[in-house]
């Protein structure tokens, strides 16, 4: 995609709901299954990257002691806000990636419908900042759509390949449904010894 930021500046002038997360079952059922694959009921830092109109960061919020969000879009940025109003332990800010990638480490990052609309470079640099943020017994979800997005260099199996191999973390959940294909990866709490339990 040769200018994402138009392309997002495009669709949130005519909708601030562009891909109906508030209106379809599709988007619901998606959200639902993304929080039920997390295996903690807690986490104490979050990201969420690419968060656009913030209606998985509301229900990510009630997981996490904090939760940072952010998307390169001022509007999407701005209605995430909104939404998040109240909540205790939330920050939206305005970022790119991977250069907005933020420092710190996280227990819990979630890649939603994000890594097509990257260049594979772009999307492999993601992918190894988030391997090397992610704390011991922290878990990274990645979920991307299946089809062909007009104007993407890669589509979700694409996206879900690269995260695969750049990451260097212990595959957990692999979903797969006609339309979309949602990952967990985890990396082991400090002195877990997987042998233990996978004979």
């Amino acid at each position: 995609m040769t200018d994402p930021e138009s392309y997002f500046d495009n669709l949130y002038s005519d909708d601030p709901d562009p891909w109906a997360y508030r209106r379809r079952w599709y988007e619901k059922r998606k959200r639902d299954l993304t929080l039920a694959c997390l295996p903690r009921q807690r986490y104490s830092r979050g990201f969420e990257p690419g968060c656009s109109n913030g209606e998985l960061s509301v229900e990510l919020a009630k997981r996490c002691d904090q939760l940072l969000c952010t998307d390169l879009n001022a509007q999407a940025v701005d209605l995430a806000r909104k939404r998040v109003a109240g909540l205790p332990g939330v920050e939206v800010l305005q970022r790119t990636l991977p250069e907005g990638w933020p420092p710190g480490e996280f227990d819990l990052i979630v890649l939603s419908e994000l890594g097509y609309y990257l260049s594979p470079q772009a999307w492999q640099d993601v992918a190894q900042r988030a391997g090397k943020n992610l704390t011991a017994g922290g878990s990274l979800l990645a979920c991307h759509w299946l089809h062909p997005i007009e104007g993407c260099q890669m589509d979700g199996p694409g996206v879900h390949r690269l995260l695969a191999q750049a990451l260097e973390l212990e595959p957990l959940i692999h979903h797969q449904e006609k339309d979309f294909i949602l990952e967990l990866w985890g990396r082991p709490p400090v002195g877990f010894d997987l042998s233990e339990v996978v004979e």
